[in-house]
């Protein structure tokens, strides 16, 4: 995949996405509660997060794989928005240090192919030289794409997040559910980062996981 010098590669959605510009990106604005790295591999308390949902986002695992095995459907990618951001460091966790500029900013959700469901929204960043190493084809899930080239990775969770991000409300289709769940995290190949991935979960994956509390 060869990126252009363009600012912005737009991929066309197949539903409004609230008017956003692809020069931003969704996150948990101000949470009312948020984890730290300890936090995750000690575990949650179950009235703030049922054990279920804590194998699902503090598990080191695929979500595409697991949603695709929750759901029994095959997940598609809807690619939002690739944007190049140069060494800009995009209002991102601050381990985007790690990710080497030129960087890429990749925007996605996760779909059930066969209900059209979206389980989640993804913004992933990416050296430039790494993405046309590893993700030529941006429409595949991330596992996907280094499966096939066989490649062993560890998924270093960062952070844990609850809250409101409004701009997702409407794309999830829950507008009586204003809060939801996501994390960040650094996915590691060679003893190197590739990439940085900030996750939002859809109300949607409670139909399998239950409820996200006890």
């Amino acid at each position: 995949m060869t990126i252009s010098s363009a600012q912005s590669i737009q991929f066309p959605l197949s539903q409004p996405f609230n008017g956003k510009s692809s020069s931003k990106w969704n996150r948990i604005e101000e949470p009312m509660w948020q984890g730290s790295e300890a936090d995750i591999r000690k575990g949650l308390p179950f009235n703030l997060l049922s054990p279920t949902w804590q194998m699902f986002l503090m598990g080191d695992g695929a979500p595409t794989r697991h949603l695709q095995l929750l759901t029994q459907s095959d997940i598609s990618v809807e690619v939002l928005a690739m944007t190049n951001i140069g060494d800009d460091d995009d209002n991102a966790p601050a381990d985007i240090s790690l990710i080497a500029a030129p960087r890429i900013r990749r925007q996605i959700f996760l779909r059930s192919q066969q209900t059209g469901e979206i389980f989640s929204h993804a913004t992933s960043w990416w050296s430039e030289a790494v993405m046309q190493k590893y993700l030529k084809d941006p429409s595949l899930p991330i596992w996907v794409s280094l499966n096939q080239k066989y490649t062993e990775l560890y998924r270093d969770l960062k952070g844990i997040y609850k809250g409101a991000c409004p701009s997702l409300t409407e794309a999830f289709g829950y507008p009586e559910i204003d809060t939801y769940w996501g994390r960040h995290y650094l996915l590691w190949h060679g003893g190197e980062p590739i990439t940085m991935i900030y996750e939002i979960y859809s109300p949607a994956i409670g139909k399998y996981l239950g409820s996200s509390s006890l």
